[in-house]
Parts: structure tokens; C-alpha cells; sequence
């Protein structure tokens, strides 16, 4: 538990810069146009799946994508779209876990703590056990699957590579959507896709790329997913993205609990803050709000095929 910020020495009501960091933001105006979030953990957030899901349905989010990371997480994944009528999964293994199968993770920076290298024998298992997930019901994607040359570095980029090329056959066989993590790695990433051929529907999660990046997926029939950081400051080639994207392959999501969107960033992120990030995308794109949801909800359930 984060410790709370002292109030001595302030007057008249004053606060410390951080000491709301730790508080949800307020609820938003709900929505005319019920949408989906296609991108959040909830396993990652504070407090009940069915409170996060009571709040996000009362401003009009009545569909949420839970993506998993990791093993666990997919499992976890898998057993709450099961659970809940209002939650679909997706499951793989990050781009950035697949190193730390392969290679360990001495630091123990994920969530399974300190790792022995496995080496690819343990990354194949691993990967094993996300085809056999994919392959059930409720589970509508795989991902969040791709590369990371943010955080994983050069000795990681094999693992990295091998594992993404393997999450496409997966989605491929299963029929499911492939939802892509692309950090600092859009060429490779398109590369892949076009070596391996794509999937019939691809998502762009928390889509980074320029607005000449957003017209190659255009032509790719690629979806694109916008989150949160478009209403901050220096996303302007994000905004220009969004500006030149079809409107019949965008989604909206949260990312959740990261990348909230302004004015509450640096406060926790949940998914019934989409309203928040739809109203700001309607705005760049220079349409009502109702329209861009009626759009937004149609594109995210043919993309996830429920």
C-alpha cells in the first residue's frame, strides 16, 4: 500500500502535487452507444472484476477484451471470459516475456519473479500451452503478441522474433484475432506479418505509428486500437494517425491500469474511462461522439468475432 502523502503545512484545501496519483478518477458522462474496451488487464488492477465491470457498464462499456501477458495471466485470462458474459480473452506471451523464458530473468522484473534461463525448449512449452488456450471458445485473440525493442534488448530480439513468429501460425490456426504489442519496432513488425502472412483480422494495440504507418495498415485491412496517450501533450503523430485511419478499422481501449488519459494521467487507469478517450478521438476525427461509438463497437466485435 502506498504511503499517503502528510497534509501538515498546507492551508486553505492544499495538496501536494502526487497525492491524488493513488485515486480513481471520477466517472465519466456515459455514452449514448454502448462500446468495448479491446484492450485491458484487469488482473493488473485494484479492487473486484465485477465492480470494474459495474462501473465500466454504468457509462456505457459493456464489453471488455482481457489480454493476457504471461502464462498465468492467459490462464487467468481464459477463466474470467469464461465467468463473465461481458469479457472476452486473448492470451500469449508478451514480447518482452519471451526473453526472459529463454534467456532468465535474474532481476525477477516480471511477475513471476527471479528466472533460471530455460533456453527454447521452456519457450516451446510455453508456447504450447497458449496454442491449446487459444483454442477454446471464449478465448477470441492472441496477443498481446509482436516486439519490444523499448525494453528488450538486442540479446532478447531472437526470442522475441521466434516467439511472435509462432503466436501468427497460432491465431491463424485457431481462426482468432492477433493482437499486436509494437514498440519501437514498426518495420520488423509489419516484415513479420508479411512474411509469415497475416491473420484474416490483426489489431494494432495501443497503436504507435505515424500517420504514414496508419495508411499501410489502412491498406493491410489492419486494425488500429487508440488509447489514452492520444490526449497527451506531445502525441500529435498519434492524433495524425487517427486522423488519416478508416473509420471502419478503429477501436478504442484503456490499456488499463496504464495510460490514462488526461487529465487524470499518472492516476490509475480502468475501463470505464473509455468514454474519456472516445470523446477526445471523436474530436480529432471531427465526428459526434455517437457515431464514432457506433463505428468503434462494430469494428471491435467483427475484429474479435463475437
Amino acid at each position: 500500500m502506498a504511503a499517503t502523502a502528510s497534509n501538515s503545512g498546507t492551508t486553505g484545501g492544499e495538496r501536494k502535487k502526487n497525492d491524488d496519483k493513488d485515486v480513481p478518477p471520477p466517472l465519466p458522462a456515459p455514452l449514448n452507444v454502448p462500446v468495448a474496451d479491446s484492450h485491458t488487464h484487469l488482473d493488473m488492477q485494484s479492487g473486484s472484476v465485477e465492480d470494474a465491470l459495474a462501473k465500466a457498464a454504468s457509462v456505457g462499456v459493456t464489453t471488455v477484451i482481457q489480454v493476457g501477458c504471461d502464462l498465468a495471466g492467459s490462464r487467468w485470462a481464459a477463466e474470467t471470459a469464461a465467468a463473465h458474459d461481458a469479457v472476452w480473452a486473448t492470451v500469449a506471451l508478451h514480447p518482452n516475456e519471451a526473453p526472459r523464458i529463454v534467456l532468465g530473468d535474474p532481476d525477477g522484473w516480471s511477475r513471476q519473479g527471479e528466472r533460471a534461463p530455460g533456453g527454447d525448449a521452456a519457450l516451446d512449452a510455453a508456447l504450447a500451452e497458449i496454442d491449446a488456450l487459444a483454442a477454446l471458445p471464449h478465448v477470441r485473440g492472441v496477443g498481446e503478441t509482436g516486439l519490444d525493442y523499448f525494453r528488450t534488448g538486442p540479446e532478447g530480439m531472437a526470442a522475441q522474433e521466434r516467439s511472435f513468429r509462432r503466436h501468427v501460425d497460432i491465431a491463424k490456426r485457431h481462426g482468432k484475432a492477433l493482437v499486436i504489442h509494437d514498440r519501437e519496432a514498426h518495420e520488423d513488425v509489419l516484415r513479420v506479418l508479411e512474411e509469415e502472412g497475416a491473420p484474416d483480422r490483426v489489431v494494432f494495440h495501443c497503436y504507435s505509428g505515424d500517420a504514414e504507418m496508419a495508411k499501410i495498415c489502412a491498406a493491410a485491412g489492419y486494425y488500429m486500437s487508440f488509447a489514452g496517450n492520444i490526449t497527451f501533450k506531445n502525441a500529435q503523430p498519434l492524433r495524425d494517425a487517427l486522423a488519416v485511419a478508416p473509420s471502419d478499422l478503429i477501436l478504442v481501449e484503456t490499456d488499463a491500469p496504464f495510460l490514462t488519459p488526461m487529465p487524470y494521467r499518472g492516476r490509475p487507469n480502468a475501463p470505464y474511462l473509455i468514454p474519456v478517450t472516445l470523446r477526445a478521438m471523436a474530436e480529432i476525427k471531427g465526428v459526434h461522439e455517437d457515431a464514432l461509438a457506433t463505428a468503434v463497437a462494430a469494428n471491435t466485435a467483427r475484429a474479435f468475432d463475437y
